[in-house]
Order: C-alpha cells, then sequence, then structure tokens
C-alpha cells in the first residue's frame, strides 16, 4: 500500500496553490519538492499561510470538501474598527451573492505576536486605522472570508491561514513545511469519520 502522505506548508504571500505557472508567478514548486502530493483545497495568490498537501484523495475530500465542515482559521487584517454588530454579522452569516454562508466563529484580536513582516508591506493610510479579526469558517468558497469581510464593512488587507482542522503554521515561517506523522493522520482521518 502506498505511504499515506500529508505535508504543511506556510504559503508566502504572492505564491500560486499549485507546482505549474505560464506566467512566471512564483508556485509551490519554488518552496516544496512533493511529486505525488496535491493542494487539498486551494489558498488564493495573495493569501498567506497554511496549505495542505497530500496523496490520499480520500483525506484531501475530509479537507476540502465543504460537506464535511473542516474549521479553518484565518487571521485577518482588515480596514477599519469592527463593531461587536458587524462580528455578530459574521456569526449568524453573510449574504454573499451566491447565497448565505454558514455562521463563523468571529472575533476582534490584537495583531498576532507570532506575525511576520510581508514583503511588499499592506499600504498604510494614516487617516484609515485597521484591526485584526480571527475568523473561522467551515466552507471554502472562492475568496470567502475577503468577501464576507467586506460584506460587513470592512475590506480585507491581509489574510493568514492559520489553521485547517488539527493542523496549523505555529512553527512554521513563511516557506517553511513540515510533514505529519502517519499516526496523526489516521486519527484525524478516523476522528471524523462519523463526523458528517
Amino acid at each position: 500500500m502506498q505511504t499515506r502522505s500529508l505535508l504543511l506548508l506556510n504559503k508566502p504571500f504572492r505564491v500560486l496553490t499549485r507546482f505549474t505557472s505560464e506566467d512566471d508567478k512564483a508556485t509551490l514548486r519554488d518552496f516544496v519538492a512533493a511529486p505525488g502530493l496535491y493542494p487539498a483545497g486551494r489558498l488564493d495568490y495573495d493569501s498567506e499561510g497554511l496549505v495542505l498537501l497530500t496523496n490520499w484523495g480520500a483525506l484531501q475530500t475530509r479537507l476540502s470538501d465543504p460537506e464535511w465542515k473542516s474549521p479553518k482559521t484565518y487571521f485577518v487584517q482588515v480596514e477599519g474598527e469592527p463593531q461587536e454588530s458587524a462580528l455578530a454579522q459574521l456569526r449568524r452569516g453573510v449574504k454573499l451573492n451566491d447565497g448565505m454562508t454558514l455562521p463563523a466563529e468571529a472575533q476582534a484580536v490584537a495583531e498576532p505576536d507570532w506575525l511576520w513582516p510581508r514583503d511588499p508591506p499592506i499600504r498604510f493610510r494614516k487617516a484609515v486605522p485597521t484591526a485584526w479579526l480571527a475568523l473561522t469558517i467551515r466552507e471554502g468558497r472562492n475568496r470567502q472570508v475577503r468577501r464576507m469581510t467586506a460584506a460587513v464593512g470592512h475590506p480585507t488587507l491581509r489574510l493568514i491561514r492559520w489553521s485547517v482542522g488539527p493542523w496549523s503554521i505555529e512553527g512554521l515561517a513563511p516557506g517553511e513545511s513540515r510533514e505529519v506523522a502517519q499516526e496523526e493522520i489516521e486519527k484525524f482521518f478516523r476522528g471524523t469519520a462519523g463526523g458528517r
């Protein structure tokens, strides 16, 4: 039987979540040699953080198919300072052009102390304050977090995916990766078997 592999990568800003590019943009190939591994879900070119790569189709489905509702947590720097009413809206679900989102977990947080500088940095505007949110969703529509924060009046300036399911980028600098132990993969898979 083929070894079941899972690799966690902290994807840097402006990197495509695939191994090839037609226009010379940076890709996963610039950071990992992972023959036979494929991304479980996507992370936008202009977003940073956790990308999971696996060779196990069933695991890929558990992690990325909305039916399984694997939690994905993001740290989001937004324009303005969201009031409790905006957070409550995110927690109820937000109406987007492709329908209502599922309720999210949303809270205002301090700027993360593990945060690395982004190159290039976000544009600083003295007249417009910014704030950080921790947002956990259980679906993965195209640019969903960005569309949700915009819908409540706070456009996203910077987006970092911290975790998917039980795995996070803790201890991984941008561009770094680590392999997940076989037992850890099996434990997650068994634990989600009845969790639809």
